[in-house]
């Protein structure tokens, strides 16, 4: 199902999004927190600028905002309508989702972002500089 060259192959993986081939991001794990935000300035495959202009990803705040209510949604699904907690059990539920996933958020909404402006280019690999 995730194969390269499809976009949601690049969103849940965090790689590059023109060429598939390494991660964004220095670390991988989003719940290092100190690492949460740095990001390589370039990808070393094919040479695309992740930062395209100062504050690039001021933008992936409005995806945030989707996706945190997603998770949400999924969170009072599985509380409230699963498994019967309380309106007040629910909301707890829902904000310890928040909390506890953010970092995750965070990191899927600016992979989802950078995404909207680019598309994969398997012929660009090998050609550093573009």
């Amino acid at each position: 199902m995730l194969k390269k060259g499809n976009k949601l192959y690049s969103i849940l993986t965090g790689s590059c999004p023109k060429c598939h081939e390494e991660s964004m991001y220095e670390s991988t794990n989003p719940y290092a927190i100190s690492q949460l935000f740095k990001m390589h300035e370039r990808c070393s495959h094919c040479g695309t600028k992740y930062k395209i202009e100062p504050s690039f990803f001021y933008g992936s705040m409005y995806v945030s905002y989707a996706v945190g209510i997603a998770f949400g949604t999924a969170a009072f699904v599985i509380a409230f309508l699963i498994l019967g907690a309380s309106l007040v059990n629910t909301f707890i539920a829902i904000v310890l989702t928040l909390i506890v996933f953010l970092p995750v958020i965070i990191r899927l909404s600016r992979n989802i972002w950078i995404n909207f402006f680019f598309k994969y280019e398997p012929e660009v690999k090998g050609h550093i500089g573009q």
